[in-house]
């Protein structure tokens, strides 16, 4: 990954059997082509040893503050200085409260205290641990001196009770990691965004609904999360994870969706229209399944109401962003779909090109002319679609 490259990492490593999960962060971000330095408290070393680090990195682990290969013995200063982030995973109770107080007795504290670069600690502990109330103290602590906390998560511990407490994943550190460093063009913007399908039911078990998987819905919500926006996220049916510090709400068919949008609509900065609508409903939904009886059928349709449109024509309307995915004449489609409902943008792509697919090739057309992109993975057009937007947005 591209904001990977080059960058530097200190990677602080405390003691607690999620230790083990280091070891894949530091093996995702080698293959992104980062610089990783490990750093193992004594601790942190019951769990793994260094040299499972050092043969990940191919860097020698620290652990001694008073480590000779540092001149001047002052490992806590090098280290630090030219990191790009700090990042402590696992972060034990023990560390956080270390950090809360500015207690600084071997090299990982020591150096924290020391930096000159964002510091992020990844929670991880017993579920009676982080519950009480001096972890909960020393946690609001560090967010109010600017310390970013990723986690914990909830589930299934090492000790085979479940609750908060657990790690995240290593991928989804990485994953933290990487929206860390990308620019915060949407900083204190709220987003409105719709992704996916919607189902207009026929009788309990048919409908009418397309092939849309959500995917570029729910990237154009993670980037807009990690330009630093707050996101809220209206879903039709699909199968995939929320981004990330993203709020979602789920619906079924266009009707739901209408309303939860009109409903979260006040306030917001920009409405993203990346859902595949059903432009069509059928005029009564069955209330129990419809049986084969030999007989043509014969279904009469209503059309949905444009959320789009409707949106973009209110009074205090947002900068709205609509999406038009075509199978033919994309130009005259997509910018005819911009002008007709009076949009600033309009994002277009031929649905053979990124339908379902984890890839997309898109064209943006604004009131200057169409800018396509290169063919990238979602996520990446998607970051280029949010520097888009942000250039065209009036600056706070």
């Amino acid at each position: 990954m591209a904001e990977f490259s080059g960058k530097r990492i200190v990677l602080g490593i405390t003691g607690g059997v999620a230790a083990y999960k280091a070891a894949e962060l530091v093996r995702l971000l080698i293959k992104a082509d980062a610089i990783v330095d490990v750093v193992l408290t004594a601790a942190g070393e019951h769990f793994v040893g260094s040299a499972t680090f050092q043969a990940l990195t191919g860097k020698p682990v620290w652990s001694d503050l008073w480590d000779a290969r540092s001149p001047g013995g002052m490992a806590h200063i090098d280290l630090s200085r030219g990191a790009d982030a700090v990042l402590v995973a696992p972060a034990s109770a023990d560390f956080l409260a270390k950090l809360a107080h500015g207690q600084a007795d071997d090299l990982l504290s020591t150096l924290c205290l020391a930096r000159a670069c964002p510091l992020l600690v990844a929670p991880a502990m017993n579920r009676q641990m982080w519950e009480q109330a001096p972890t909960r103290r020393n946690a609001r602590q560090l967010a109010d001196d600017g310390i970013f906390l990723l986690g914990p998560a909830s589930g299934e511990q090492a000790c085979g009770e479940v609750g908060p407490g657990r790690m995240l994943e290593a991928f989804e550190l990485f994953d933290a990691l990487a929206a860390f460093f990308q620019p915060k063009l949407l900083a204190g913007r709220t987003v409105l965004l719709t992704a996916g399908p919607t189902f207009e039911a026929i009788d309990p078990v048919r409908g009418l609904t397309n092939s849309s998987s959500g995917k570029m819905g729910f990237a154009l919500a993670r980037a807009c999360q990690e330009a630093g926006a707050a996101v809220t996220l209206v879903s039709g049916p699909v199968a995939l994870q929320t981004p990330r510090g993203v709020t979602r709400i789920d619906v079924e068919s266009a009707g739901q969706m209408r309303e939860a949008v009109l409903n979260e609509l006040p306030g917001q900065d920009l409405f993203i229209a990346v859902a595949a609508v059903a432009d069509y409903r059928p005029a009564k939904s069955e209330h129990d399944k419809i049986k084969k009886d030999g007989k043509a059928k014969t279904l009469e349709l209503l059309q949905n109401p444009d959320i789009l449109a409707e949106v973009a024509a209110s009074p205090d309307a947002p900068f709205c962003v609509g999406f038009a995915a075509e199978s033919q004449n994309l130009a005259e489609y997509a910018e005819g779909k911009r002008r007709a409902k009076k949009l600033p943008l309009v994002v277009g792509n031929l649905v053979q090109d990124g339908l379902s697919g984890d890839a997309n090739l898109v064209t943006l057309f604004d009131a200057q002319g169409a800018h396509p992109l290169p063919s990238a993975a979602k996520l990446v057009v998607a970051r280029a679609i949010v520097a888009h937007i942000a250039a065209m947005l009036s600056p706070r």
